[in-house]
């Protein structure tokens, strides 16, 4: 079980502590100083169901900061997917990749549901 993060957001920290609670064994990455490729983007999201915007723009401000609201509808997914692989600030709510299961975002009750002991 992998668990990507942005340390600083809340959500991530009650993530973590649902982890922690419910003994499962995960890795804690911090995306700020360890991105995740874009491959493994891509696969998390295929993964995942979601459209990209939604994969991505789980604090809602994703795409706002980066000044890119507006060049979206012009640029690829593989565009895309490259250049969030490229910062490290992207991610600012938890990802938790497990075998088949992808949770993204601030959905606090499929988080809790998925990690009841």
């Amino acid at each position: 079980m992998l668990f990507v993060c942005y340390p600083k957001c809340s959500t991530c920290k009650k993530a973590q502590k649902w982890l922690d609670e419910s003994g499962a064994e995960y890795t804690l990455r911090d995306i700020k100083t360890d991105n995740p490729t874009a491959e493994e983007l891509k696969t998390w999201w295929k993964i995942s169901g979601l459209p990209l915007k939604r994969f991505f723009n789980t604090s809602g401000n994703i795409y706002k900061e980066m000044k890119l609201k507006d060049k979206l509808p012009e640029m690829s997914e593989e565009e895309q997917l490259a250049l969030l692989a490229t910062d490290g600030m992207l991610v600012k709510r938890p990802i938790l990749v497990a075998e088949d299961k992808i949770l993204v975002g601030a959905k606090e009750k499929e988080w809790e549901e998925y990690l009841k002991p």
